[in-house]
């Protein structure tokens, strides 16, 4: 279901967050640093740890095309870095100094958003670098917050226990008295879960506190019509306060952190818990999961980052196909393709395509020749970049419509082997997977046994066994 394929310990104090990118795994801790890791192998970018903060690092995320990386710390400030060379390039001060707690860029990135422990509330413009428009919440510190998938809104947790909804002009426009001793987490799923005849969306929100509950909420974001929160249940579980909650990608799953030293996972349909995982030995302070990979971080006052690799058809007990089938490419929004361009690196296209309204089926459709002709992109390079991750796509497309023979995955990545090689402990795995095992470890990953040989053979009767299985799909 969830296996543990490795564990960060370079930080020398309690971790505080971990966040990732389309390739990077950033994590934040009490010892000030940020480090940053790579997720096709899990070790640490050359610039890492980034260090600048005189005080704890207490939060730190990614803009949404990876490109910037945000953190904030008790010593009163937000600071941002370059995520490909490590660069510092501004330091924002926080009105009165106070502690800064959280920190969250807007779907867009127009917007950086900083909470911090005296209750105010920070909308930083990320192109001037300047205070946009600031708050305060009432009685508390403030702790928590996420954006509406649009950025056109955001939510705010404070330590009180309250739930606030403003816009992006800083109004206040809903309070609720969620949780009595105090929020800790909150997060909004990108994907709607219910329309009304009228056609307006509800999202779901998550929300985890001192009361040692995980509630889910219905919300509606509506320009003209304001918001509406609805309660819709509360998940129990853990046995003491839960510190943090995490939609997964699709929004079908969501993960939480406890004091009680303990991650769940569980169903937001039903409210199943699918796995619980019991390998911190101290306070479970932060999870995520990975935007495009079947990855989940945890990270603890333990002082390590567990990462997680899930079967999702093992967890959903094989309903995941299907549900990731609801939301296939082809019923993909406007705002769904821009966000995959961005986890793509291209979201220099994004304007592009929201100009020419390419949906997930208008995706799906492109050629060489529209995007030279109807798109109008110039560059033979970059028409080809979009192509190549189209075509990824679609294969994507046929692997979720169609259940993959077992003996097709990769038993490190549960992917489909495109390259598969013999190793001699008799399995096959995907080449780069199996070469990034063995950099780091000399044990078979099927039996755990020393590998008496680290040499990998290429496996051709498998490789022309699933190339034929591709185009019986194709077809």
């Amino acid at each position: 279901m969830a296996t543990l394929i490795h564990t960060l310990a370079d930080h020398s104090d309690d971790v505080n967050y971990c966040a990732f990118s389309s390739s990077c795994l950033a994590t934040c801790s009490l010892d000030k640093t940020i480090r940053v890791y790579s997720l096709s192998d899990f070790t640490e970018l050359a610039y890492s740890p980034l260090k600048g903060h005189a005080y704890a690092v207490h939060c730190c995320c990614f803009s949404p095309s990876g490109r910037v990386l945000a953190s904030c710390s008790t010593d009163g400030s937000t600071a941002l870095w370059d995520a490909r060379d490590g660069r510092r390039l501004a330091v924002l001060q926080q009105p009165g100094a106070s502690p800064v707690r959280v920190c969250r860029f807007s779907p867009a990135a127009a917007h950086l958003l900083s909470g911090a422990a005296d209750g105010s509330v920070v909308l930083w413009n990320t192109q001037t670098l300047k205070l946009y428009r600031s708050g305060n919440v009432k009685g508390g510190s403030l702790v928590a917050c996420a954006f509406s998938p649009h950025g056109n809104f955001f939510v705010t947790g404070s330590s009180s226990g309250d739930l606030t909804i403003w816009d992006d002009k800083m109004r206040c426009l809903y309070n609720e008295k969620a949780h009595d001793l105090g929020v800790t987490c909150c997060d909004i799923s990108s994907h709607p879960v219910s329309d009304r005849e009228n056609g307006f969306k509800y999202f779901q929100m998550a929300s985890c506190g001192q009361d040692n509950q995980i509630k889910l909420w219905l919300i509606l974001f509506a320009d003209f019509l304001g918001v509406e929160l609805k309660y819709r249940c509360t998940l129990n579980g853990h046995s003491a306060p839960v510190l943090a909650c995490a939609f997964s990608c699709d929004g079908q799953m969501i993960v939480s952190g406890s004091v009680d030293k303990c991650v769940i996972i569980c169903e937001t349909s039903t409210g199943n818990i699918l796995h619980t995982l019991s390998r911190h030995t101290r306070y479970v302070t932060t999870c995520a999961f990975a935007p495009h990979s079947p990855l989940l971080a945890t990270g603890s006052m333990d002082k390590t980052v567990h990462i997680w690799q899930l079967d999702l058809r093992q967890l959903c007990e094989g309903d995941t196909v299907e549900n990731e089938s609801k939301v296939a490419v082809e019923d993909w929004s406007e705002d769904d393709v821009s966000a995959w361009l961005c986890a793509q690196d291209l979201a220099d296209f994004v304007g592009l395509f929201k100009m020419n309204n390419i949906d997930g089926k208008e995706l799906l459709n492109l050629t060489k020749e529209s995007l030279a002709n109807d798109l109008k992109i110039e560059s033979l390079g970059q028409r080809s970049k979009v192509l190549q991750k189209i075509e990824e796509l679609r294969m994507t497309k046929i692997l979720v419509s169609v259940p993959v023979p077992d003996e097709f995955l990769c038993p490190i990545t549960r992917e489909l082997m495109n390259d598969p090689v013999i190793a001699t402990d008799g399995y096959s795995y995907e080449r780069e997977a199996m070469e990034n095992w063995i950099s780091n470890r000399r044990s078979s990953p099927m039996t755990n046994l020393p590998l008496h040989s680290l040499m990998l053979t290429p496996n051709r009767t498998l490789k022309m066994a699933i190339s034929r299985w591709l185009e019986t799909q194709r077809k």
